[in-house]
């Protein structure tokens, strides 16, 4: 890990050293701005780039540094840049989870100059949401990500709508023959278990970090929660590999037809109405099963873009971010790879509606999305959560002792940040 931080900080002084120099010999040059984004956003904006790049020849030229495909190796990048002052980046690419560390840090610069209501009321709802620290908008949505619930139409006329009758059915199904698995999902211990968490929990009616920034995993809803995760495993509904499982594995087996359910993000829609999908024109969307009287919530997992504080060209950098926000480049990254549109008004598009019959349910989605905890520390924090429900999945711990050690560890990590409230 220490080499590896090296080695990104040594790609990036050699960056800051060819900005100098370029900007000591090419004076006459439109103004040059960089933005870094992870792989697949680089490779999927690779065109709209071209395209702004083209329209303000001679006056500004975008250039984007494509980062790896694993986003905390992005935000190592993103860092050790910061870390190094002079940074080459203008304009970064950072999930909704970062933004309170690196407003807290002053990184990044508020927006205030350039967004105002009527902007922010064009935004849908749920997109809206992890934009904004201490009441200032330092972050804007290119695109909204939330985890859903993928069934089976051709085995089943509707949904699950609870957490038992999910289970009721993948065993009926599996006594059938009709499929292997009942319900895969994100197991593996990183981020996307704590995603994955934060949904059931929420429909057991409990809370990670409730408003008054005090922690609720040692409470009953917490425990039955993952007491639920458990019992997927160890009624076979799920595998007992899920626990290896991150978003590619939970796809492969629902797209081979191995599978009644799964949870993913909305990306996995194109996948499965591909032609070598055995799935395609089976599947139905909806949000995550929630037990009775709870209302189900689906886990906010959004992309947008801040401007860096230190960046010498802030207008500059705003015109690309309007630019790759607008509503055409929205639609042409939903039509193109399935990347969930922020703008509200997108969501009633007719060539939208045509092309994704899921659009509706998206909507929906986001309506009811949950953000994880707004915090600084957040990483430490699902780290904290990851290592305690990997524990109980894989049988090494009991899940109520597994969820007051998460408590006690939590609250521990809130008071050496000076976070907790008595």
């Amino acid at each position: 890990m220490i080499i590896k931080k090296l080695k990104l900080i040594i790609i990036f002084t050699l960056l800051c050293f060819s900005s100098i120099v370029i900007g000591l010999t090419d004076t006459n040059k439109p103004i040059e701005i960089n933005a870094l984004m992870p792989a697949p956003f680089a490779d999927s904006t690779e065109r709209l780039v071209e395209q702004f790049n083209q329209e303000n020849k001679g006056k500004i030229h975008l250039t984007v540094t494509r980062g790896p495909r694993e986003t905390e190796s992005v935000s190592d990048m993103a860092i050790s840049s910061m870390i190094l002052g002079n940074s080459p980046i203008d304009i970064l690419l950072i999930d909704v989870t970062w933004l309170p560390k690196y407003a807290a840090t002053g990184w990044i610069s508020p927006l205030d100059e350039w967004v105002n209501d009527e902007d922010i009321k064009s935004i849908i709802s749920g997109a809206r949401q992890g934009n904004s620290y201490k009441n200032r908008e330092f972050r804007w949505p290119l695109v909204a990500d939330i985890g859903l619930l993928y069934w089976r139409k051709d085995l089943m006329q509707e949904p699950p709508k609870t957490p038992d009758a999910l289970i009721k059915i993948s065993k009926k199904l599996q006594n059938e023959g009709l499929v292997k698995y009942g319900y895969v999902w994100q197991g593996r211990q990183y981020e996307g278990l704590s995603c994955v968490y934060l949904e059931v929990l929420k429909g057991f009616g409990g809370d990670w970090l409730d408003n008054s920034n005090q922690f609720r995993l040692d409470e009953k809803s917490s425990i039955k929660a993952t007491n639920w995760l458990r019992e997927l495993i160890t009624s076979e509904v799920s595998p007992k590999a899920v626990t290896n499982f991150s978003e590619p594995e939970a796809l492969q087996i629902f797209e081979t037809g191995d599978s009644a359910f799964m949870r993913n993000w909305p990306y996995a829609w194109a996948e499965l109405q591909k032609p070598t999908s055995s799935v395609k024109d089976k599947v139905g969307v909806t949000t995550m099963v929630a037990d009775t009287n709870q209302t189900p919530t689906a886990t906010l997992g959004s992309w947008g873009f801040s401007i860096l504080k230190n960046s010498n060209n802030k207008d500059a950098a705003w015109k690309a971010i309007s630019y790759l926000t607008s509503e055409q480049a929205q639609k042409e990254l939903f039509l193109k790879y399935g990347y969930t549109p922020t703008k509200a008004k997108l969501f009633n598009d007719i060539e939208m509606l045509e092309m994704s019959p899921i659009l509706p349910e998206l909507e929906k989605a986001l309506q009811i999305s949950e953000p994880r905890p707004k915090t600084p520390i957040y990483a430490q924090l699902s780290d904290v959560l990851q290592r305690e429900l990997s524990a109980v999945l894989t049988g090494q711990k009991d899940p109520q002792k597994a969820m007051i050690s998460a408590q006690v560890s939590s609250e521990n990590i809130l008071k050496s940040a000076g976070e907790l409230r008595s």
